[in-house]
């Protein structure tokens, strides 16, 4: 599937794809509309009904995934109400040994996500991810969704990247379709980006359940690097 020797660099999407995607499904789909329709005085199917629109409308655009906007738009304080199911986020399966043979294989590992920064400190904050990526580029810093056409150039601007040796995972297909389309040779797709929801089925991109099945290459990949190095640095023989 992936030719590790022709991968420099690994930019990886947050929710979904490292992060199990039941925290944010869960917050916007059944605790924003709770505490909207207590905070209105509405019933709870009147609150789903409002807010499901309302998101409908603006999916997919840096307004969206703004806790600001949010706040503002619903009077919420979306921070806090996210702080209030903060239990639900976790860690995909398999994601710190990912992240750690991709370290030992000597790639660099670059989070790019929509996700708001107060999610991203939230998120840190409570999974320590941070603690295993080079770098984390936030669409809103750059005032360009990873849907946009606008946003890998943005991206190259401050993390020069060679797209036919940087590989990229998402388990959004609007997101990977703007990446195919800047010209990325390497894509993968997230299958079970939620915990609680069956495995999807994927044609368009190759695609993964989670990231065991990158491990084995990945070994591979570090035993053979390691092998280079010790070669390298022994004396020459006598």
């Amino acid at each position: 599937m992936l030719d590790w020797n022709a991968i420099d660099t690994v930019f990886l999407d947050m929710d979904g794809t490292l992060l199990d995607l039941r925290f944010d499904n869960h917050f916007w789909l059944e605790h924003v509309p709770l505490r909207y329709a207590e905070s209105r005085g509405i019933s709870l199917a009147a609150s789903k009904d409002d807010l499901y629109g309302r998101y409908q409308a603006l999916m997919g655009s840096l307004q969206w995934y703004s806790v600001d906007h949010w706040s503002q738009e619903l009077a919420l304080d979306i921070a806090m109400l996210k702080a209030e199911v903060e239990h639900l986020i976790a860690i995909h399966p398999h994601v710190l040994a990912f992240l750690e043979a991709l370290a030992e294989a000597g790639k660099r590992r670059v989070l790019v996500t929509n996700a708001h920064q107060k999610s991203i400190a939230l998120k840190m904050r409570k999974t320590r991810l941070d603690g295993h990526l080079e770098r984390i580029i936030c669409s809103h810093d750059l005032q360009a969704a990873k849907e946009s056409a606008e946003f890998w150039p943005r991206v190259q601007e401050i993390e020069s990247f060679d797209s036919q040796r940087t590989l990229f995972v998402d388990d959004s297909l609007p997101v990977l379709r703007a990446a195919r389309q800047y010209g990325f040779r390497w894509l993968l797709a997230i299958l079970a980006p939620d915990s609680s929801q069956p495995a999807r089925a994927c044609e368009e991109f190759n695609a993964i359940e989670d990231f065991s099945t990158l491990l084995p290459g990945l070994a591979a990949m570090a035993t053979l690097r390691s092998g280079l190095e010790a070669g390298i640095a022994a004396p020459p023989g006598g």
